[in-house]
C-alpha cells in the first residue's frame, strides 16, 4: 500500500468555487492540497487579445458586488481585472408579450456597477496562478478515482495515479455531477426543467452600452451580457438563450445566418444587426439541490451543492456565496483550535447557506412560471406588475441590492 498524504482539508475541483476556496483556507492558515482534473499549464495559457467572436469564450460569469468583494479579499481581483472583463451600469428586463419593461441603473443605487462580465477562464487562471503560488499542495492533472470513509472519522481519497490523501475534511467542488457527492451518499431532489441553454458570442451593429439585455418568451429567456471591447469600434455580446427544448434543438440546426436572423428578432434588434456569431454551444438545464451540503468531515459547495436556471446570472454568484461563508465558519473554527471536520462548525455552514439558495432558486422558479403561461390575464398582470414596479424605486433598488449581495442605499 502506498503512503498516505495528511491534510486538515482536501478541496476537489479546481473551478471557480473550488480554487477560491483552497486559496481562501490556505491563507487562514490550514494545511490544504487541491485536486484539478486539468493541467496547470493548461490553465494558466496566456490569452489572445480578442478580435473576433471566436476569440472569447462562451462561458461567462456575471459576477456580483458580493462575489467581487469575495476575489478582493482573496487577491485575485486585480489580476482577473487586468484581463477583459466588462462592468455593466445598467440591465434592462422586457416582456416579449407586452410592454413590462424594468430598468436598473447603478447610479440610482450609489453604486458605479451592478456587476462585471467575466469570461469565466479568466476567472480561473487569476484564482489558479494565485493557487500556484499559495503554501498549498496542487494536485494537477489527475482525477479521484475513488473515496472512503475511515474510521477516525477522516477521509480518504485515492487519485487515479495511485496517490492516496486524507483529511480531516474534503470539500467537494468537483460540480453538478460530483463523484464526490454520490461516493457519499448525499441524495439531491432535482428536476428537468425541458429546455436547454444555447450561449455563444456576436458581435452586434451598435455598441451595448455597458448594459445587460434580457428578454422574457413563452419558451425561455435570451440574455445578451456585455463583452469588452478590444477591437476598437467592434461590439460583441455574449448570449445565453434558454429554450424548450424541441425549440432550441430546432435553433441549433440553423445555419449561422438563419440564426442571426432569428436572434435578431429575439432581442427586437435592441442592438441593431447581428454581424457575426460564434460556434454555437447548447447544454440541458435542469435543477439540482443537494437535500444536505454536509456529512462528517465532507462539505459540498458551488454546483455540487446546487445548479440553478441561467435566466438571472446568479449560478456562480451562489457558489461564491458558499466560499464566503465556510471560510468565515472555518475562520471561526480555526481560532478555537479543534480540528477542520468540526461538526458545529459544518451545520452552521449548511444552516447558514441552505435557506438563502433554495429562496434564490425559488424565486428563479416562480420567474421562470409566471414567463412561462401564455393566458391573456396572466400576460396582463404580468406586464402592469413590471412597469409598477420600475416605477417603485425603492422597492426595485432593494430587490436589485439583494441579488447583488449589498445594500439598498
Amino acid at each position: 500500500m502506498s503512503d498516505v498524504q495528511r491534510f486538515d482539508i482536501l478541496v476537489v475541483g479546481g473551478g471557480m468555487t473550488g480554487a477560491a476556496a483552497a486559496l481562501g483556507l490556505c491563507q487562514q492558515g490550514w494545511r490544504v492540497g487541491l485536486v484539478e482534473a486539468a493541467t496547470l499549464e493548461e490553465t494558466l495559457r496566456p490569452l489572445e487579445p480578442a478580435a473576433t467572436v471566436d476569440d472569447f469564450e462562451p462561458r461567462v460569469s456575471a459576477l456580483s458586488l458580493a462575489s467581487q468583494a469575495l476575489l478582493h479579499a482573496l487577491g485575485v481581483w486585480s489580476d482577473v481585472t487586468a484581463e477583459r472583463h466588462c462592468p455593466y451600469a445598467d440591465m434592462t428586463v422586457w416582456d416579449a408579450d407586452g410592454t413590462g419593461r424594468i430598468h436598473f441603473e447603478a447610479p440610482a443605487m450609489g453604486v458605479s456597477s451592478l456587476g462585471t462580465i467575466v469570461e469565466n477562464r479568466i476567472l480561473v487562471r487569476a484564482l489558479m496562478a494565485a493557487v500556484s503560488d499559495a503554501a498549498l499542495d496542487l494536485f494537477a492533472g489527475v482525477s479521484v478515482s475513488d473515496w472512503t470513509e475511515e474510521a477516525a472519522g477522516s477521509h480518504c481519497i485515492q487519485l487515479e495515479d495511485g496517490r492516496r490523501l486524507e483529511a480531516d475534511l474534503v470539500v467537494a467542488a468537483d460540480g453538478p455531477q460530483s463523484r464526490v457527492r454520490q461516493w457519499a451518499g448525499l441524495p439531491t431532489r432535482e428536476w428537468d426543467y425541458d429546455q436547454q441553454g444555447i450561449v455563444c458570442t456576436v458581435e452586434t451593429v451598435q455598441p451595448h452600452q455597458a448594459t445587460a439585455w434580457q428578454r422574457f418568451s413563452p419558451t425561455g429567456p435570451l440574455a445578451f451580457l456585455p463583452l469588452a471591447n478590444e477591437a476598437g469600434s467592434r461590439h460583441f455580446c455574449s448570449i445565453v438563450w434558454s429554450q424548450d427544448t424541441a425549440e432550441a434543438r430546432r435553433l441549433m440546426a440553423l445555419d449561422d445566418a438563419a440564426f442571426t436572423a432569428e436572434l435578431e428578432a429575439a432581442i427586437e434588434r435592441q442592438l441593431g444587426a447581428v454581424k457575426a456569431v460564434s460556434r454555437r454551444f447548447a447544454f440541458p438545464l435542469r435543477q439540482r439541490h443537494a437535500k444536505d451540503y454536509v456529512k462528517p468531515g465532507l462539505a459540498l459547495i458551488g454546483d455540487a451543492a446546487h445548479t440553478i436556471h441561467p435566466l438571472a446570472g446568479q449560478g456562480v454568484n451562489l457558489g461564491y456565496g458558499d466560499v464566503r461563508v465556510l471560510l468565515e465558519e472555518m475562520a471561526r473554527l480555526r481560532d478555537s483550535g479543534l480540528p477542520a471536520g468540526e461538526p458545529s462548525t459544518l451545520a452552521r455552514y449548511q444552516r447558514r447557506r441552505k435557506g438563502e439558495n433554495l429562496a434564490m432558486m425559488a424565486a428563479m422558479e416562480g420567474f421562470k412560471q409566471l414567463f412561462a403561461r401564455d393566458e391573456l390575464p396572466l400576460r396582463w398582470i404580468r406586464n402592469a406588475g413590471m412597469r409598477w414596479l420600475d416605477g417603485q424605486g425603492g422597492i426595485k433598488n432593494r430587490l436589485a441590492a439583494q441579488a447583488m449581495g449589498i445594500e439598498a442605499v
